[in-house]
């Protein structure tokens, strides 16, 4: 159990009386790469809020790197490793390319500064371009690119990013998937949630399909590809 990143059980997680959660029990384990499936209003970002200690789950417990984090704000879930790249992308759009990625920079858990400002740059080429302008001058593309940048100057074990590439073109969506498996590459674990399950399934070594809050399917790409009819009947291909 010692090499589990995330060890989550039972959560039940409410948004006022509506139950979104209901007895959930999630893993990551250290180097892993998760796909999180399921049509909107799942639980998904749900899932993802309530791990990160954005929303508070009524009952059940949150482990991180072995600590019991279940109660604790989201600025110590962050020092124990965990970088969150949110759906709407959350970059600061009255300050330079710079400015966002070096206000972020901080070796990891261990000590490690394997993603340096430098090393961002070489991954996105395109901020390269663009290290004057605002947050609020990038496209789209742009500032996704630049908070998954961000999110890597913290040097995390585990990046979630949520709605990976919703709303980009593809060009655009090709690059993401590209840098989403250097990430794997490097050992970082991922959490990764996107509508696309064919470039999801490309890159992950266990995907979990979410339903009304709770777990449907969870196994490797080849055993989901291998059902098609689950993937009509969850995803609606």
């Amino acid at each position: 159990m010692s090499d589990l990143l995330i060890e989550a059980r039972g959560l039940n997680t409410y948004y006022g009386a509506s139950h979104i959660l209901r007895d959930l029990d999630f893993t990551v384990a250290r180097g892993e790469t998760i796909g999180l499936m399921g049509r909107n209003g799942m639980g998904k970002s749900t899932l993802l809020k309530t791990l990160m200690g954005l929303v508070k789950p009524r009952s059940g417990k949150v482990q991180i790197a072995g600590r019991d984090m279940t109660a604790s704000p989201p600025y110590e879930i962050a020092r124990l490793g965990l970088a969150y790249v949110p759906e709407g992308r959350g970059i600061f759009g009255n300050l330079s390319v710079v400015e966002n990625l070096k206000m972020a920079a901080r070796p990891g858990t261990r000590g490690q500064r394997d993603w340096t400002y430098e090393r961002v740059l070489e991954t996105f080429p395109r901020l390269k371009e663009r290290l004057g302008h605002g947050g609020q001058q990038l496209s789209g593309g742009e500032q996704q690119m630049l908070t998954i940048g961000r999110a890597l100057m913290t040097n995390p074990d585990l990046l979630i990013l949520d709605e990976a590439t919703e709303g980009l073109a593809p060009l655009i969506a090709r690059e993401i998937w590209r840098i989403c498996g250097l990430i794997r590459e490097s050992g970082i674990s991922s959490i990764i949630v996107d509508k696309n399950w064919k470039h999801v399934t490309q890159i992950t070594d266990r995907n979990i399909i979410l339903v009304k809050g709770q777990v449907v399917f969870e196994g490797s790409s080849e055993q989901l590809l291998a059902q098609p009819g689950l993937l009509e009947q969850y995803l609606g291909v």
